[in-house]
Order: C-alpha cells, then sequence, then structure tokens
C-alpha cells in the first residue's frame, strides 16, 4: 500500500461559481461552494460558503431555529475536496465519490446569516483511485467542523 504526494506549487488562486460549476458536477440545490479564495490546485483549497435562510433545508430544519444540517456542512467541505482532487495531475478522469468519513466532529451551530470558511487539504492518495482530505470548517474563526473525507473512483 503506497502513498503518493504532490510536490508543493505557490499556486494561488482564486475560483468564481462559473469556474467551480465547470470542475464539479453538482448543481442546485447541492451546489455548495460559493468561492474559492485561495488554492495550490490539486493540493490544498480554501472555500467560501455563504448560508442564506432562502435554502431550502432551511424550511424544515427547523422552522424556528433554524441550523445547517450536518450532513450539508460535511458535503460543502467534501465539495471543497473535491476542487483539489479535480485538479490533481495525472488522475483518472471521473466521478470521485466519498468513500468514507472518519473523525468529523461537529463544534458549534451553523445558521443563516453565517459565513463557512471551508480549508482542505491533500492527505494521501493511493494507486490513483482513492484519496483522503483533511477538512475544517469555520464561522468567524470559530470551529464548526473537522474531519477526514475519503473519496474513491467509481468505475
Amino acid at each position: 500500500m503506497t502513498t503518493e504526494t504532490i510536490p508543493s506549487t505557490a499556486v494561488d488562486q482564486e475560483l468564481r461559481s462559473e469556474q467551480i460549476l465547470k470542475l464539479l458536477p453538482h448543481r442546485y440545490p447541492f451546489a455548495l461552494v460559493d468561492r474559492v479564495v485561495e488554492q495550490v490546485p490539486g493540493q490544498r483549497a480554501v472555500g467560501i460558503k455563504n448560508v442564506s435562510l432562502n435554502e431550502p433545508q432551511f424550511q424544515g430544519h427547523f422552522p424556528d431555529r433554524p441550523l445547517m444540517p450536518g450532513v450539508l456542512i460535511v458535503e460543502a467541505m467534501a465539495q471543497v475536496g473535491g476542487l483539489i482532487v479535480m485538479q490533481m495531475p495525472n488522475l483518472p478522469q471521473g466521478l470521485f465519490v466519498f468513500a468514507g468519513i472518519d473523525g468529523v466532529r461537529f463544534r458549534r451551530p451553523v445558521v443563516p446569516g453565517d459565513q463557512l470558511r471551508i480549508t482542505c487539504e491533500l492527505i494521501s492518495i493511493r494507486r490513483q483511485r482513492f484519496t483522503k482530505i483533511r477538512g475544517k470548517a469555520t464561522v468567524d474563526g470559530q470551529l464548526a467542523c473537522d474531519g477526514e473525507l475519503m473519496f474513491s473512483l467509481l468505475d
């Protein structure tokens, strides 16, 4: 079982929503990354998710006290991680999906009006099919969620 790593290159660049839509397959209501504010393609990315009361999940979660569901916070982290994977050189083209989620913890509620700042970093690649990403989401500098996300290439 070997782990490959990508050499570091200091290429920081923003990605706007139209560029993100070209890299990820997600569409409304599951396109959860509004912008990438910094990145080293294939290694690290920092994305922004603006949480709005107009999002459909808040109709039922919860009408009197809207809270962003934890699964959507993890999904937003996965999408930022997906942007890393989609920009990795020499990986086969295809759909990378969740293969596992380890050690995810929710540290504070996320509510409409918050801005999630999601930082993800590549931990490892195996056999050009499996990747592991470390992610964390903060609101106003406070940790909201963190954990490890694994992805696998679908055949």
